[in-house]
């Protein structure tokens, strides 16, 4: 069992400014901890994801991801804190396969993901007015999320969610979405209530989906993304092939260890 002391951060991901962008817990392990001892912990930091991470025999990285209230098969955030903690190139094996980041010449971190194109479907009942009543362009369903398209940008920034009525929704969150031609963007907000997440700050995971989504409507393999939540954050997006490469910057605000 791991000696009290665990050396955990807490890093604001996709931004490159203190207190903005989405806030992450990493938790670097010497060696396995069990599920119920990282969903405490994660709970306690109470942030939306919680990344635990520690050394593989090939010298890569095991990495886990936790929100307050469950694991995660993907979290975009709280992966680019970890590659920002640990620094250079890193492997991970992951429950969505392995994955790598590397710091590019200008200082941003790239993340190698696989793509998430969505599927069309027909809009749940009751999904314009779980949105507030914004007026819904499309819908489709990518791995885990329901992206929504709506007419523009204020569209998105107006939401005003039910999120019980989102939560009953069958999916792990709802992404609402649209492209901002004055600032040749695409722009987001996330709702995840279903996973003890009412509104994520910046959501890497979903710009999997969102990146297949656009880049086919906009035929163009290379984006940048904002999310429009109250701390916003930034993204560069590259579709390639089945992969997907997000890139964003980092900024850690506090270190220290744990006392359990």
């Amino acid at each position: 069992m791991t000696a009290p002391g665990a050396r955990a951060f807490v890093v604001d991901a996709f931004t490159d400014a203190p207190f903005r962008g989405n806030p992450a817990g990493v938790v670097l392990l010497d060696e396995e901890r069990d599920a119920e001892w990282m969903q405490a912990v994660a709970t306690e930091m109470r942030h939306s994801e919680t990344a635990f991470v520690r050394p593989a025999g090939d010298g890569g990285w095991h990495l886990r991801w936790f929100t307050p209230a469950v694991e995660v098969d993907l979290c975009g955030h709280a992966t680019l804190a970890t590659a920002h903690v640990l620094g250079g190139t890193s492997s991970f094996e992951t429950r969505s396969g392995r994955l790598t980041c590397t710091v590019t010449d200008d200082g941003w971190i790239e993340m190698d993901f696989p793509a998430d194109p969505p599927t069309p479907v027909d809009a749940p009942d009751g999904l314009a007015a779980a949105l507030g009543g914004t007026p819904v362009v499309a819908v489709a369903r990518g791995v885990s999320d329901l992206l929504v398209e709506v007419p523009g940008p204020d569209d998105v920034r107006g939401v005003r969610p039910d999120l019980a009525a989102l939560a009953r929704i069958p999916v792990r969150g709802v992404i609402v979405t649209a492209y901002d031609d004055a600032g040749d963007r695409v722009v987001s907000r996330c709702f995840y209530p279903a996973v003890g997440v009412p509104e994520d700050p910046v959501t890497g995971s979903a710009h999997c989906t969102l990146a297949s989504w656009w880049s086919a409507r906009r035929q163009a393999d290379d984006l940048l993304a904002a999310q429009l939540s109250p701390r916003g954050g930034t993204l560069r997006l590259s579709r390639r092939g089945d992969r997907v490469r997000l890139a964003g910057q980092a900024v850690t605000v506090w270190e220290g260890r744990l006392a359990v």
